[in-house]
């Protein structure tokens, strides 16, 4: 693990391994950047340097008691970036994660990224009749209460248990299984509770980079129909389902995962050097 210091006094840490083009992965909600090692060592094994970041009170990053929303999150991407010195980085968010990138290019742009992958994320949680792709059951009549005690169980997708394979595989390439953050801890309610509220549709619509949205075909968490209409008016984006996967896309199919977003890397980082911007 490496560290560096936040403009607000925070040390967190990340995950680096390789050489080559910059693909920097970020977890979602209480995950640890170490959760990433079977998406690390498909990349790394085929020429990328990659950088698995621990966001704040997540992992082995510090847990401060203020930050927890997410212009803060994102911010702290722009500062992981500039702390390496970054300018040509693509980005990859699994669920919050992903939302976290989309909070970083709302207040710096995209001028140091090369592409984004956001995994089963949808740009707005909460549903409206102009987005029915939010979260299963949150409305603007619970907006309030609706993620007051953590996540819901929505009775909805893919059944857990039909993870356990997978995770016993990744448990087995960590020695032990991945050290999820407490959700229901006071600084990942009031986290939870202010991505909940985001619409990044707009900077999704407006960013001049190729990006990918991969959904999951059995999220329990929302409609996989999302990632096309999130994409819809961006003429550099793409959509794509994932089948036979819940919301945990690189746990419950890590290998579809990574021929997915390897496939996308060798369509935008062409021999590693410059960039495809053909919608």
């Amino acid at each position: 693990m490496s560290t560096f210091c936040t403009s607000d006094g925070v040390n967190l840490s990340y995950i680096e391994d390789g050489k080559g083009h910059p693909v920097v992965l970020i977890q979602g909600f209480t995950a640890p950047a170490a959760s990433w090692a079977l998406t690390t060592d498909a990349l790394v094994a085929v020429g990328y340097r990659v950088i698995a970041f621990d966001r704040r009170c997540h992992g082995e990053s510090e847990t401060p008691v203020f930050g927890q929303r997410m212009a803060r999150h994102g911010r702290d991407i722009g500062e992981l970036l500039e702390h390496l010195g970054l300018n040509d980085a693509t980005l990859v968010g699994a669920s919050m994660g992903g939302n976290a990138i989309w909070a970083y290019v709302d207040q710096f742009g995209p001028d140091r990224l090369r592409a984004i992958v956001i995994a089963d994320q949808t740009p707005k949680m909460l549903n409206s009749p102009d987005w029915p792709y939010g979260h299963y059951g949150y409305e603007a009549s619970n907006a309030g209460t609706y993620f007051a005690n953590g996540i819901r169980t929505t009775g909805r997708g893919r059944d857990w248990a039909k993870s356990a394979p997978q995770l016993a595989r990744l448990t087995e390439r960590l020695g032990g299984p991945p050290a999820f953050r407490d959700p229901a801890a006071p600084e990942t309610i009031k986290l939870l509770n202010d991505h909940a509220l985001q619409d990044w549709r707009d900077v999704v619509e407006r960013v001049a980079r190729p990006v990918l949205m991969m959904a999951a075909r059995e999220s329990q968490l929302w409609p996989c129909e999302h990632a096309e209409a999130a994409i819809a008016a961006n003429p550099f984006g793409r959509a794509v389902i994932i089948e036979e996967s819940g919301h945990a896309i690189s746990f419950d199919q890590p290998d579809r995962f990574n021929a997915v977003l390897l496939e996308f890397l060798d369509d935008t980082v062409t021999e590693r050097g410059s960039v495809t911007l053909q919608p």
